[in-house]
């Protein structure tokens, strides 16, 4: 991983990825013939948005409260071949889609975590981290739900 140069730096890079983050989920969510992805990737999309603004107001000199729990990695997605983004995904695609993106986003905070020894970061990227690993859990849990159990 690259160094960053200062705390502004790492800080809007991670903003910048949850800018990224907030337009993919709207993206998806677009294309999506069922409304309750639909609504799934809609909030998706709400909360990443609510990570950058998390991010801004530590850049602001706000503290934040600690990470609370970890949470739980069905590892669902770490077994599904990569699928391309396109405008004909279909709903499985897109769920794998999601899966993989989380799972580097959480790899990326928990990595931009491990660049800095300013405890408010530390804890802002595990944190972020955290919040990346519920969005996968709640994806597998969907993939489950729809693509193993009942066997499609």
């Amino acid at each position: 991983m690259d160094t960053f140069e200062s705390v502004d730096a790492l800080l809007n890079f991670a903003m910048e990825k949850e800018e990224e983050a907030n337009k993919f989920y709207l993206g998806l969510a677009v294309k999506m013939e069922r409304e309750h992805m639909k609504k799934v990737f809609t909030g998706f999309a709400a909360e990443e948005a609510k990570h950058k603004e998390k991010i801004s107001a530590v850049k602001e000199g706000k503290q934040l409260m600690p990470v609370e729990q970890k949470i739980t990695d069905l590892k669902i997605g770490d077994y599904l071949v990569d699928v391309p983004a396109g405008p004909d995904m279909d709903y499985q695609d897109a769920l794998i889609l999601a899966m993989k993106k989380e799972k580097a986003s959480f790899r990326l905070y928990t990595d931009l975590a491990a660049t800095t020894e300013d405890s408010t970061l530390q804890s802002l990227m595990q944190g972020l981290a955290q919040e990346e690993a519920k969005h996968k859990l709640r994806l597998e849990m969907e993939y489950d739900e729809f693509f193993l159990t009942e066997g499609y």
